[in-house]
């Protein structure tokens, strides 16, 4: 939860809440908050929101806490009011099941509509609500070209080249202070970028996960993790295993 304790405390551009990085030769700035901004189309990127994941769990008898549609609301309106983009692109597992967005109370969907209003809103849809969403404002669809770039919610072995994608949840560990440490990660090599999972109750997948086999160039893999309060950029190879 600290990014949403953090969500308001960080001014706009402070240099240790951002990585920036370019994929297929478009900048881009990972922001410490989960959102990955395109400064020259003005296009902000989010990922895996995973909203009603709470009720979604409780409808099936298993209690998480109640707090995480609210919370990843209240982060995607900081990292909003952040950068100000003039489009919205959400790729994918918006919610967390086919139902999460007719269920959505009306206070959080009313939260929605403020925040996309004058602005283009694209939901991609994934495989958590391939059916889209209830009642929202903005597009849907399975796949989206713009600004140069490809958005689609799961990668593809392919055609990656210029593509931002979501659904596996990368993260990486590295060993600080003689302990280790996992965090959340935008991962990217220059061609492709997989984005962190948004919501503030999704789990994450090791960037050495076979599941990430062929999908990067190690290479020139960098891992931009999120931190407590800051970005920290680590290349592949000093990443553990």
């Amino acid at each position: 939860m600290h990014r949403l304790v953090h969500a308001t405390s960080a001014p706009a551009g402070c240099a240790l809440f951002q990585a920036r990085t370019t994929i297929n030769g478009v900048a881009a700035i990972c922001d410490a908050l989960g959102g990955l901004y395109l400064p020259e189309s003005r296009t902000l990127v989010v990922s895996d929101l995973h909203l009603e994941k709470g009720s979604a769990f409780a409808r099936r008898g298993m209690m998480l806490p109640p707090y995480d549609t609210i919370a990843t609301l209240r982060i995607l309106e900081a990292v909003l009011a952040r950068h100000d983009p003039k489009t919205v692109i959400s790729l994918g597992d918006n919610f967390h099941d086919r139902r999460g967005s007719a269920a959505m109370p009306e206070n959080f969907r009313q939260m929605i509509c403020s925040m996309a209003h004058g602005r283009d809103w694209i939901w991609i849809n994934g495989n958590h609500d391939p059916d889209g969403a209830f009642g929202l404002p903005g597009a849907f669809m399975d796949e989206l070209r713009h600004a140069g770039l490809v958005f689609r919610h799961e990668p593809s072995l392919k055609d990656g080249l210029g593509e931002i994608a979501g659904h596996l949840h990368p993260s990486a560990t590295v060993r600080r202070r003689e302990r280790s440490v996992r965090r959340p990660c935008f991962a990217a090599d220059g061609k492709r970028l997989l984005m962190p999972a948004f919501g503030v109750i999704t789990g994450g997948l090791d960037l050495r996960h076979r599941a990430m086999n062929g999908l990067f160039d190690r290479q020139y893999l960098v891992a931009h993790m999120m931190g407590r309060d800051r970005i920290y950029s680590v290349r592949f190879a000093n990443l553990l295993g």
